[in-house]
């Protein structure tokens, strides 16, 4: 009696892995579009029970009658019921209308097209600091003596606690006020995206490279790393080639955490240094009662933090050759 076994193709196997990654995205898709429908639905009832007259805040500046109350009331739909109110507000960002800016009176997706480059300038700025520091950091002091291990962990330690808006202005202080190396406010050139970076990059690589090290601290000892020594490879070569990939795994599951982290904090660092961008225009969308523009910001922010996770889970799915093997 003939047992016959089904080997499966290298095509077969490829089919197989995509069909399995384009079913986690479309799940993550599928919860990511609900997590922005909940944070929109909170968005706005939120803003609901703001104090203040909307239409007030509309006619800012002038001495409005009630004709003129009622009329705005009436031309943006304020006098409508709140279900009904909900219902336009849903469709309309179905729609990509996130409607008119009350204080600058343009649309809020131009006013949010016109900032959002300086705060991806520096979004982008602050994560690649991050992860240079962490990885110099790190796989320097990671799993050496005992006392340059404990003096990584303690920096990275006090890093991590630093609040952004008090490094931002020591940084202010020392290198802006103080020797003059660096602009004091502004948005143009690379010299005046260091300060900010820096203080967005400094806690937030302390918090990741405490992960990073303790994931590091056990690849170091496992068996592949002491076959890789006695290959004769380098204490740098063994760590950056072959030990690094396997620690940066929990690094690369909370990356999706920092970009949203970084594009919160990007709202009182844009207003320390008087930058451009989306942070700064959410602070004073705040203060002058802007809810148009308080809300599209606010669903912006979501929607980039949540394919910034989806992305990251991604690269975390092909990265970890733990998942690859459970799809072959």
């Amino acid at each position: 009696m003939k047992i016959t076994q089904s080997i499966s193709s290298p095509t077969e196997l490829y089919r197989e892995k995509l069909l399995n990654l384009l079913h986690h995205l479309a799940i993550r898709l599928a919860s990511g579009l609900l997590v922005l429908w909940a944070i929109a639905t909170l968005t706005f009832f939120a803003m609901q029970q703001m104090p203040g007259d909307p239409a007030l805040a509309i006619l800012s500046g002038t001495n409005p009658t009630a004709e003129a109350i009622a009329e705005v009331n009436h031309e943006y739909g304020l006098d409508k019921p709140l279900a009904v109110q909900y219902g336009i507000y849903l469709s309309h960002l179905l729609q990509g209308d996130l409607g008119i800016s009350y204080s600058q009176r343009l649309p809020v997706v131009e006013v949010i097209s016109q900032q959002a480059g300086a705060t991806f300038q520096l979004i982008l700025a602050a994560l690649v600091v991050t992860w240079v520091l962490v990885f110099l950091w790190t796989l320097s002091t990671a799993g050496r003596r005992r006392w340059i291990s404990g003096l990584g962990a303690t920096v990275e330690t006090v890093a991590a606690a630093m609040p952004a808006f008090w490094l931002a202005i020591l940084l202010l202080a020392i290198f802006a006020f103080g020797w003059r190396l660096f602009p004091v406010a502004g948005s143009e050139g690379i010299r005046s995206l260091i300060l900010p970076a820096f203080s967005l990059a400094v806690p937030l690589a302390g918090f990741i490279g405490q992960v990073t090290r303790q994931s590091l601290e056990i690849t170091l000892e496992q068996p592949f790393i002491l076959s890789a020594r006695l290959r004769g490879l380098s204490d740098w070569s063994v760590r950056w080639r072959h030990a690094l990939r396997h620690s940066l795994l929990p690094g690369i599951s909370l990356s999706g955490w920092a970009i949203g982290a970084l594009v919160s904090g990007s709202v009182v660092i844009e207003v320390i240094f008087s930058r451009k961008g989306v942070g700064r225009q959410l602070f004073q969308a705040a203060q002058s009662q802007d809810m148009p523009l308080v809300v599209g910001i606010t669903l912006v922010i979501a929607v980039t933090y949540v394919i910034a996770n989806i992305l990251v889970d991604l690269v975390y799915h092909l990265v970890d050759p733990r998942l690859k093997g459970d799809d072959q």
